[in-house]
């Protein structure tokens, strides 16, 4: 087995066990279908079936699926991003690179929740990217600033982004924001949105510079601490789970 087969394997354990514990199993097949960039037609064709079926079991209309399904379900989709070139199967193994954590929290949502959201959340002063507050966001990474300059190089870096890059990225400790958005901007995935925390005075002028070009959304968190970061995302994740 290659380390791609290791990592394709690893996926689709994941994919699987999500959809099977999932308590809308519709839902998180949706979702994984949605991450993977695989249309309804695509995965029905490749499952021989309707492309009705998939969307009855997506949205509850049918029973849950049962494992057999399951198991036909993540295949074809692994089976399509392969022929695709597999983008996304590289993308994981470059997360498993990396060989320090320097993540306070990391979690996926089964159901997206939105930008403006997640501004609520963690009540945000927004300075770029207002009108991108209905985009859709499927997690959330919450990173140690300081710790990640420290320890991460360019290829661990792309473990920030989880199983998707359409999340949230929480920088913590931050002083400024220049170094966050510099590393952001040499990453070839984008996140969804920036958010900052711990900023002392004014933000650096370069960081919404590099914002404002990138075309990422940049926030600032106004909680007092960290911990209250966590509190809040953990419970925007909660409500994704429903």
């Amino acid at each position: 087995m290659t380390f791609n087969d290791s990592i394709q394997d690893m996926l689709a354990r994941r994919i699987a066990g999500e959809i099977v514990l999932s308590a809308s199993p519709g839902a998180t097949m949706r979702k994984w279908r949605s991450l993977l960039q695989v249309s309804q037609v695509e995965v029905a064709q490749e499952l021989e079936l309707s492309p009705s079926v998939v969307s009855d079991y997506e949205t509850g209309r049918r029973r849950s699926p049962g494992s057999n399904f399951i198991k036909r379900f993540v295949e074809a989709l692994l089976k399509i991003e392969e022929r695709r070139g597999g983008r996304y199967i590289q993308q994981m193994a470059r997360i498993m690179l990396a060989p320090e954590d320097v993540f306070l929290d990391m979690r996926e949502f089964v159901t997206p929740t939105t930008i403006g959201e997640m501004c609520k959340a963690l009540q945000c002063e927004v300075l770029i990217g207002e009108e991108a507050f209905d985009q859709e966001v499927y997690g959330y990474t919450i990173i140690d600033s300081l710790r990640a300059i420290q320890t991460l190089s360019g290829l661990d870096f792309y473990r920030i982004f989880g199983t998707t890059s359409e999340r949230a990225l929480v920088f913590v400790g931050v002083s400024r924001g220049r170094s966050p958005m510099i590393a952001v901007k040499i990453s070839p995935f984008k996140p969804r949105i920036i958010v900052l925390h711990g900023i002392v005075g004014m933000i650096d002028p370069l960081a919404v510079s590099l914002a404002r070009n990138e075309g990422i959304p940049l926030a600032v968190s106004k909680l007092p601490t960290q911990d209250d970061v966590v509190a809040a995302l953990l419970g925007v994740y909660r409500l994704t789970q429903e």
